[in-house]
């Protein structure tokens, strides 16, 4: 009899060493395999609970989450896991072992959902329509074959939704005298305490944090302050005359509790929620995340008086090898006492939420030499939550890891700094905190 020829003999070897590759790895699935979610409706700062259930003794399985956003973006994440004796996982005890996380992390596929590999890098997962829910698809896949982008046989699959906005949220754009934005109100009669939210040098009308916040029991409005509708396009001299009047019109507002108001601001939104308990007293309540205690980006006026910007020094710009720009040393330390807030003057109480590995700027040592300042002038109406491995953008837990974005102006990637899963525990934690802080100052 004639040899099999030396192809199928390499052919069979590769079989058999895949098949033992396999029985290495567990044994295949006895029956159905079942994928429980819960819950399947939810707020998107909600935890979840993710099961799996009829899979093979210690069988290897790949995870995965994906999300089609309005704009036909894909994101995805994947986490490599393995089956107990009983055929069993369950993301609140079983460690991804390789993939896009490692270790227990049960909202891991969540909170490391990016942009697919055939989409463009560096964007951020947003959602449009807020009154509609956000589709996330988990799906389970047999094996490890170390490529989200080639997943093993698919086993199961489950649609998820994930909403902003509870029902009955009540929602209206402004434009009112100088004002623009969006207010959204909690289900029922109120009233409700009131909160301005605010964003950083992106521009334009960023509503998701305000709909989870009246999602939370606040009546809360998201405010632009340029690039949005007849506002200035770009970010010019800033006039602390409009936020008064943001806050004037909220404390008239029948849904809204007074008398005193909150804001919670993120970048260059945290330095003019300090701006704002300074100057404007019936600001009582401040949640700066991410901020500076000096006036950077533009001079801002205020009747009499005048902080000039914190100055950027664009030649200590670094290229890092990936070509993305790191701009934390590029802020001018020489030019910031005369642009530093004099938050002594500050009656409210401020809550500085930082990550310490910030790579937009120092926010840590900024809320330090906040608190310093306060100390001096015998004020303790502040807060400090600190965060080790947090990097700049701190936002609610729905929102996932970021490392870089695209900047406005140089039309580049920026380095944000963290790392993707100390972040996210930040951003749990501190969400719940930054709610009760509001909760207890308004109420």
């Amino acid at each position: 009899m004639m040899p099999p020829p030396l192809g199928l003999m390499r052919a069979g070897r590769l079989a058999v060493r895949a098949g033992s590759r396999a029985r290495a790895s567990g044994g295949v699935s006895p029956g159905p395999v079942s994928l429980s979610v819960s819950p399947l409706k939810s707020l998107v700062d909600e935890p979840l609970s993710i099961r799996v259930a009829g899979l093979g003794p210690l069988q290897a399985v790949t995870l995965r989450a994906q999300v089609l956003t309005e704009r036909g973006s894909l994101f995805d994440s994947w986490g490599q896991y393995q089956a107990d004796g009983d055929g069993r996982l369950d993301m609140s005890r079983s460690p991804s072992l390789g993939g896009g996380y490692r270790g227990v992390v049960p909202m891991g596929l969540l909170w490391t959902l990016s942009p697919s590999p055939i989409e463009q890098p560096y964007q951020q997962l947003r959602k449009d329509r807020l009154t509609s829910p956000m589709h996330v698809d988990l799906c389970v896949h047999s094996g490890h074959n170390g490529s989200v982008t080639i997943p093993g046989p698919l086993l199961v699959k489950q649609r998820i939704e994930r909403w902003y906005s509870k029902p009955g949220i009540r929602y209206g754009r402004i434009r009112e005298g100088n004002l623009r934005g969006s207010i959204f109100l909690p289900a029922g009669d109120g009233p409700f305490p009131g909160v301005i939210d605010l964003f950083g040098d992106d521009g334009g009308l960023t509503e998701f944090r305000a709909c989870l916040l009246a999602s939370r029991g606040f009546a809360a409005l998201a405010l632009p302050y340029f690039g949005f509708e007849d506002l200035p396009m770009t970010l010019t001299d800033i006039h602390l005359e409009y936020f008064e009047e943001a806050v004037n019109y909220l404390q008239k507002h029948p849904k809204v509790k007074g008398p005193g108001i909150g804001v919670i601001g993120s970048s260059k939104g945290a330095d003019l929620a300090l701006s704002m308990v300074t100057f404007i007293p019936q600001v009582v309540a401040s949640v700066c995340i991410s901020g500076s205690n000096a006036n950077t980006l533009s001079d801002l006026y205020y009747k009499d008086m005048h902080l000039p910007s914190l100055r950027y020094d664009v030649d200590r710009m670094i290229v890092l090898d990936s070509g993305i720009l790191d701009i934390s040393e590029t802020l001018n330390l020489n030019t910031k006492k005369d642009s530093i807030i004099p938050l002594e003057k500050a009656e409210g109480h401020i809550l500085f939420v930082v990550g310490e590995d910030d790579k937009i700027w120092n926010s840590k040592l900024f809320a330090e030499e906040a608190i310093e300042r306060l100390k001096k002038h015998g004020k303790d109406n502040y807060e400090l939550l600190s965060y080790p491995g947090a990097g700049h953008c701190i936002e609610p837990p729905c929102s996932p890891f970021r490392f870089a974005k695209i900047d406005r102006l140089f039309g580049l990637p920026v380095l944000l700094g963290g790392e993707a899963i100390k972040h996210c525990y930040a951003q749990q934690d501190s969400w719940q905190k930054i709610q009760d802080f509001l909760h207890l100052r308004l109420c």
